[in-house]
């Protein structure tokens, strides 16, 4: 598993975002190019930004720390074309150049901010996670989509 903490790693993950272009087309499933790139920026956003989504309520919770975060956070990659929660669905065309360069400023500054900052951090939708934990959904959900754009 990547270590989304680790400069040079980070780095990585920057560099296939940069290889990717407005005509990108993917391999599996339904986004396009600016679409994922939106999709991806939901993840960080909850992070960050955690007043633009609403939390889920409690049932919607219990079944996602129940049920979907022990397949979210282990080292296990995602299969192609799985299902998202409704939040990350992105509908319409979004800026390429926009969503590229806030899915950039977010992958640097989780690496600036580093593991310690994530260790015992609450997630908007699976609680309190460990820094590795927060390691291997950032590093699994980033892989998952550049590989589907082939980058």
């Amino acid at each position: 598993m990547q270590n989304v903490f680790d400069a040079k790693e980070a780095q990585n993950y920057i560099d296939r975002i940069n290889r990717l272009t407005p005509e990108t087309q993917r391999k599996w499933g339904k986004m396009t190019v600016d679409q994922v790139l939106a999709h991806m920026n939901v993840a960080y956003e909850t992070i960050y930004e955690p007043e633009k989504h609403a939390k889920p309520g409690f049932i919607a919770g219990f079944l996602l720390k129940n049920f979907v975060k022990s397949k979210t956070v282990n080292e296990i990659p995602y299969k192609q074309s799985i299902p998202t929660g409704p939040m990350f669905i992105i509908k319409g065309n979004r800026n390429f150049e926009e969503e590229k360069k806030r899915l950039i400023g977010f992958i640097q500054k989780t690496q600036q901010l580093g593991r310690e900052s994530f260790d015992g951090k609450m997630s908007h939708s699976f609680g309190k996670l460990t820094a590795q934990e927060w390691n291997n959904m950032l590093a699994k959900h980033l892989n998952h989509h550049l590989e589907q754009f082939g980058v």
